[in-house]
């Protein structure tokens, strides 16, 4: 009966993990600009710049200059699919 509880409990935190939606990432790295609408940070030898709106959770002192760790995810704009054009 454990092993039945146990497995099935398994399973269900795999599918929902599997079927969780958006990955998330995440960059860190000092602030270098801060905007009502975006942030950039330096991660390695990169800037990196990004989007931010009035429903961006904020904790922290966010200036330049301090240490910051961004949690994003990818979501594409627009996509434009054509059709393969014949040989």
């Amino acid at each position: 009966m454990k092993r039945t509880a146990l497995l099935t409990a398994a399973l269900m935190l795999a599918s929902s993990v599997a079927f969780a939606g958006t990955k998330t990432y995440q960059a860190t790295g000092p602030v270098l600009e801060v905007k009502d609408n975006m942030i950039v940070i330096q991660k390695g030898k990169e800037k990196w710049e990004i989007a931010k709106d009035k429903d961006t959770k904020v904790t922290g002192d966010l200036k330049v200059g301090s240490k910051a760790t961004v949690q994003y995810t990818m979501k594409a704009a627009t996509i434009d699919a054509k059709a393969d054009k014949k040989k």
